[in-house]
């Protein structure tokens, strides 16, 4: 249990540290390179671990396996990161950190509609008290930063679909978070690998400018790396992407999901302090109450989860017990 706490620790602090460090090179990066990077350096580090998970199994990739690895690639590091990066430009570190945090909330009605999972008093009391903290911290009576706001909740709500993609493929195919996330990060970058090179075709590149949309016009690989901003990309590619996701499936073996799940509900608390100590970012009162609220209800929901899986190994235990009372009854009849 220990050793559970030690990488819950260390996947908090770098998980919460990331929208920091992203702000601190924002202007140093194109948006998508800076994803493209981080997310192709975060499968390499991910990819030791994905293939200890899989010796044994029996894995082999087919066509469907593929499919789907391109289509979650495209879900998380595509679409979802590529909000979550513009929203950091256009909007405060905390702010992302903690709107970004609501997306293990969204998880629950998606969870309901998809999945057919339950939903449950405490779920719903927790989304409730989550969306008015998330109501608290936008503050619709002085909303001056519509664009920042709205990229954040686009990928919150994104990368929980990405959640939802992620568990009807563990369920389908068998693989856990770690072989998921270092298989669909590797996909997600070669795709907005392809897409980044799309940019630099001369049309393309006109039409996007033309559009107002020239930060997606010509976008660069490795051009604009210094000595300067390497600490910083490493510490995005290895630490955040990589080292963040394998102590947090590491976390995940050592103690429960449920109980590694914390990660996310700490960091709506953390980033925020961490933002106003290192890039001088204050916590208002209104992103104060929202930050409580996003806190309660992240409580509620671990109470919840918690509850149903000690209900679910109750109802087992029941049958197990109810099956070995009926072979002794028939052993005994015999």
């Amino acid at each position: 249990m220990k050793k559970g706490l030690i990488f819950i620790a260390f996947s908090t602090l770098f998980f919460s540290t990331m929208e920091i460090a992203i702000k601190l090179v924002a202007t140093e990066f194109n948006p998508m390179q800076l994803n493209f990077l981080r997310f192709l350096i975060g499968s390499i580090i991910l990819s030791p671990l994905a293939i200890r998970h899989l010796k044994g199994s029996g894995f082999s990739l087919d066509k469907s396996k593929v499919l789907y690895f391109l289509f979650s690639g495209f879900m998380c590091v595509v679409v979802s990161m590529t909000f979550f990066q513009m929203a950091i430009v256009y909007s405060k570190a905390s702010t992302v950190a903690i709107l970004f945090s609501c997306n293990a909330v969204f998880v629950i009605p998606f969870a309901y509609f998809f999945l057919k999972e339950k939903l449950t008093k405490l779920s719903i009391l927790s989304l409730a008290s989550s969306l008015i903290g998330m109501i608290c911290i936008v503050n619709p009576e002085n909303l001056t930063n519509v664009t920042g706001i709205t990229l954040s909740l686009l990928a919150a709500v994104t990368f929980a679909l990405y959640g939802i993609i992620g568990r009807k493929g563990s369920l389908k195919f068998g693989f856990d978070g770690v072989v998921q996330s270092s298989f669909s990060f590797l996909a997600g970058s070669l795709e907005l690998l392809l897409l980044i090179l799309v940019t630099k075709i001369s049309f393309v590149a006109n039409w996007l400018q033309s559009v107002g949309l020239s930060k997606f016009s010509n976008i660069p690989v490795l051009q604009g790396i210094s000595w300067s901003s390497v600490p910083a990309l490493i510490y995005l590619g290895v630490f955040v992407t990589g080292l963040g996701f394998s102590f947090y499936f590491l976390a995940m073996e050592a103690t429960s999901a449920s109980t590694a799940s914390l990660v996310f509900f700490i960091k709506p608390a953390l980033a925020p302090v961490l933002a106003l100590f290192i890039l001088g970012e204050a916590i208002t009162l209104n992103v104060f109450a929202g930050i409580v609220l996003i806190l309660a209800g992240s409580c509620v929901e671990l109470f919840s989860d918690n509850r149903q899986a000690k209900l679910e190994k109750l109802a087992q235990a029941h049958a197990l017990a109810k099956q070995a009372v009926g072979s002794t009854n028939q052993a005994h009849f015999r």
